[in-house]
Order: structure tokens, then sequence, then C-alpha cells
């Protein structure tokens, strides 16, 4: 059975691609690996899993988050300490940040881009296996402490708790390594949670609530093995309960294009060959799929969730080194 690696690329809607690349690069770290369109930026070399690709929208018109569409994506940091450090360059930087808050597998800050992206820095641990056994992730619903609920949490305190000194250079803990988690927001979590196990080859690592709403379920897939979470793999999803918990018919609004929401997700295959492979299996499935583009720097195909959620299947090759060359 075919499993994904993770993900491949997030594709932004911007009204000016050029000023996002600078903010990412000159306060975040990341490196333009492209200025052509989209615009890309990356972790490192740019491999995938680290992607942002920036898409311009001409026509200016504001995106809403909703059902079939993304509420946020994470970027991973190394410690509390680090993220704390993000905390005090993005405030010095005249950007306004919320948290950090717990959130049981990892801590968060979150703060938007120029465009108005929802961006988190997420702390690599203490990981999922935290309140479950590494071998049966995503067994049971996980309910968050309730001292870690909107309402019931010191807002006081968090926004006090922030690295002392100034942060003009990113230090070598402070690395963002790539796509920790994007999460997005669907109108029957167990339905979209089906589509991901059989297309993608994704599992089920954790079942818990939205902390800012435990009305709302929350649930993560992930590329997982009984044993391990693979890194830059982690898709949650904000929803209803299906019809045999407590949905609300349309309590989710549909999403909304346009600037500050995102174009699609997209997961990775190795090569061509896995690359059609992930083509059959989703045509067997009755997905309608669009035929094999070449992107330049990989060849991809898109389709939609049940949700309506554009995603994408992109090969690892060839890759960004030679446009890496040319920007630099």
């Amino acid at each position: 059975m075919l499993v994904t690696k993770g993900f491949h690329h997030i594709e932004l809607m911007s009204s000016d691609p050029a000023r996002a690349s600078a903010f990412y690069r000159d306060v975040l770290g990341l490196r333009v690996l492209t200025d052509d369109a989209p615009a890309y930026v990356g972790a490192g070399s740019g491999a995938p899993g680290t992607l942002i690709a920036l898409a311009e929208r001409r026509d200016g018109v504001q995106g809403r988050p909703g059902a079939g569409g993304i509420h946020h994506y994470a970027l991973g940091t190394s410690t509390p300490e680090a993220q704390l450090k993000w905390k005090r360059r993005l405030i010095d930087a005249g950007v306004h940040v919320s948290g950090p808050y717990n959130r049981g597998w990892f801590h968060s800050i979150y703060f938007r881009d120029p465009d108005g992206h929802i961006v988190e820095i997420a702390t690599s641990g203490p990981g999922y296996a935290v309140d479950e056994p590494t071998d049966a992730l995503g067994s049971k619903v996980v309910v968050p402490p309730g001292a870690e609920l909107r309402g019931e949490r010191d807002e006081s305190v968090v926004r006090a708790r922030i690295h002392p000194e100034p942060v003009p250079v990113i230090t070598p803990d402070m690395v963002l390594d790539g796509l920790h988690h994007i999460s997005g927001m669907t109108d029957d979590v167990e339905r979209i949670g089906e589509f991901y196990e059989e297309a993608l080859g994704l599992r089920l690592v954790k079942r818990s609530v939205n902390q800012d709403d435990p009305t709302m379920p929350h649930w993560f897939w992930a590329n997982y093995d009984g044993s391990t979470v693979a890194p830059h793999s982690s898709l949650t999803m904000f929803g209803s309960w299906s019809s045999g918990g407590a949905r609300i018919p349309g309590r989710l609004k549909r999403a909304v294009a346009g600037v500050g929401q995102t174009h699609h997700i997209a997961f990775r295959a190795t090569d061509d060959d896995e690359l059609r492979g992930w083509m059959d299996r989703l045509r067997s499935m009755n997905v309608y799929t669009t035929d094999v583009i070449d992107r330049v720097h990989y060849r991809s195909f898109r389709f939609q969730a049940p949700d309506g959620l554009l995603m994408e299947i992109a090969t690892d090759l060839p890759g960004f080194a030679l446009a890496e060359r040319r920007v630099a």
C-alpha cells in the first residue's frame, strides 16, 4: 500500500509575493529559493517538507478560513526556550504574537504574515506519545486539561512569557526546520479521516478537541508506522462530528478563496513511477485528478478532498538546487 512520506509544500495566496518573501527571509530566516511565479521559500536547501510557495492573487480579494480550507500552518523549532526567542524577535519586528500555549504534544505561538496567513511556531516535543502508548496513538480521545482551555488559562501569564533580551540574530537553536503540521477545517472529521487514510495512507495519531473551542473536535493524521511519526507529515483538522456524534449541520462556513488563504497543500511522491501510482490509486476511488504537469522543480497532479480542500501530489525531484544557485 502506498503511504506518502509527508508534505511536499504548502501554497499560500499573496497580494505581494516579493513582500511576503522578504518577511520569510528577513524575519524568519528562511531561504528564498525562487523569485518566479509562484515564489518559493524554504528551510536549508529547500527539501520537500520545508517548502512554502507564494502565489500572487492580483485582485487582492481577502480569503476566509472555513470548511474545505486551511486554518493555519506551523513551522518547527527545537525547544520552548527557542520559541520564546522567536516571540521576542517577532514582537520587536512589529508583529503581534499570541502564546506560548501548551498544546500537550508541543508548545505553540501564533502570528500573521504580511498577507494575514496564520502562522504557528511549534516545538519539536514532547511528542504525541506523551499521553498514549507509542504503538497505540489515536486509540482514545484525549481531552486537554481545563487549565489549558480558553477562558480557564491565565492569559496575562501567557503574555508575560518572553525572552528577556532582543534577538537580532537567529541563533542555531531557533532555526526553523520546515512544516511541523498543517491544520485545516472540515465539515465531517470522521469522513475526511477515512479519505486521508485510504487516499494517502495516513493514520490517525491523535483525537482531541480544540483548546479554543472544546465543542469542536481536533484530530491528527500522519505518516505513522505504529512506532514512529514521520516529521513534516502531520495533517490536523478542526471540524464537526459525524452523524454519530454531536455534529451541528452547517456550523462551519465554507472557506473563501483569496489573500490570506491557502491555495493547496501538497504531499510527496518519490519519483514519477510513484506519482503515477498515486494517480491510479485516486482514480480507482473515483476521485477526479488533473493530468501530470511539469512544474520545473517537480511534477505533480491535483485533486480535491471530499470537503473541497485542493490537494496535490508532487515528486521530490528535480528539486530546487538549480533555482537556488540562480537566486544566489
